[in-house]
C-alpha cells in the first residue's frame, strides 16, 4: 500500500485522530467511502457509453496490424 508499513499507518491515524477528533473521524470515513463508490460507479458508467466498446475493438485491431507489420520486418 504505497510503501507504507503498519507503524507509518498507525502514526498517520494517530495524527488524524488528534486533528479531527473521535466524533469527526467516522463522518470522514463515511464520506470517503461514498466518494470511492461514486468514483467506481462513474468508471462503470463510462464503459456503457456508446462507442467505447467499438473503440476498444478498433484499438485491438490496430495493435494486431502493428504486430504483423513488426513481424514482417
Amino acid at each position: 500500500m504505497f510503501g507504507l508499513g503498519t507503524p507509518e499507518l498507525i502514526v498517520i491515524l494517530a495524527i488524524a485522530f488528534l486533528i479531527f477528533g473521535g466524533k469527526k473521524l467516522p463522518e470522514i470515513g463515511a464520506g470517503l467511502g461514498k466518494a470511492i463508490s461514486s468514483f467506481k460507479k462513474g468508471i462503470k458508467d463510462t464503459e456503457d457509453l456508446p462507442g467505447v466498446k467499438e473503440m476498444a475493438e478498433v484499438k485491438q485491431k490496430v495493435d494486431q496490424v502493428k504486430n504483423i507489420g513488426n513481424s514482417l520486418k
